[in-house]
């Protein structure tokens, strides 16, 4: 799994959501099951937990809202299922 880029608009971006590219899903029923399953980000100090929230899109991406703001070195960054 890798985080794309953070849930934007034209002009706003949300900092704690951010767009998740599954790599077991390629269809949006797929990615439906991962609805509410908790993911944790991990980089050299601190892990940031969020959960899956939604769909974004028809190809096997997802939201997922984090706890706190993600930083931008977070792009392409991979993430792992947490228990």
């Amino acid at each position: 799994m890798k985080i794309l880029s953070y849930r934007r608009g034209r002009k706003t971006q949300t900092q704690n959501q951010a767009v998740i590219k599954l790599d077991k899903a390629e269809t949006r029923e797929e990615a439906a099951k991962y609805i509410g399953k908790r993911v944790e980000v991990s980089f050299s100090k601190a892990s940031i937990r969020g959960t899956i929230t939604r769909v974004h899109g028809n190809k096997g991406k997802v939201v997922a809202r984090f706890n706190r703001g993600l930083p931008g070195q977070i792009k392409n960054k991979e993430i792992k299922f947490v228990e």
